[in-house]
């Protein structure tokens, strides 16, 4: 591969990594060509962009991309596969939901996700389980409606029926 291919390439991922909020690096060596194709249409149903990747162009787009992904330098061995996604767990779900089928592939070697480093295959509970931006926001807003809604349904119920009519009460006797 000449010099002019590589540094095209290298720009491609880093393209990549940065349209995405995270991604996962997995090992898919071993997979028959049924399997791998069985991954892509899955990957493509979940939003999760799927490209095999060389390691040693990848270790030159995480270099020049903004931040230290240094720790996940070690997880590049043997054949990787990059998942990027814009939810955090979709990959880990995705994974989670295939070997289920496979005991071992495919096999995640690691995650960044939101800022986070998740290195080795015993992480990928964890991932499944992390929420995503708007799933924290939804939890957030719910639980800031929860003491409004009480005073509504106290204010709505016969409670309600009784302060309403000692105001109207107050009211009229101040008039």
């Amino acid at each position: 591969m000449r010099k002019e291919e590589k540094a095209t390439i290298i720009a491609n991922i880093t393209e990549t990594l940065n349209a995405y909020g995270c991604f996962y690096l997995v090992e898919t060596n071993g997979l028959d060509a049924e399997k791998t194709s069985q991954l892509r249409r899955a990957c493509a149903k979940a939003d999760v962009k799927m490209v095999v990747v060389k390691n040693t162009l990848l270790h030159k787009a995480l270099e020049a991309m903004e931040g230290d992904y240094s720790e996940i330098y070690g997880a590049l061995k043997g054949a990787t596969t990059l998942m990027c996604a814009n939810v955090g767990n979709a990959p880990a779900k995705l994974i989670k939901d295939f070997t289920k089928k496979d005991d071992k592939l495919p096999a995640l070697k690691a995650a960044y996700v939101e800022g986070t480093v998740y290195m080795g295959a015993d992480q990928l509970d964890t991932l499944c389980a992390i929420k995503s931006k708007n799933e924290l926001i939804a939890d957030v807003v719910a639980l800031l409606q929860s003491p409004a809604k009480n005073v509504i349904s106290a204010l709505q119920g016969s409670a309600g029926n009784k302060i309403h009519g000692l105001l109207e009460t107050l009211s009229k006797k101040e008039g």
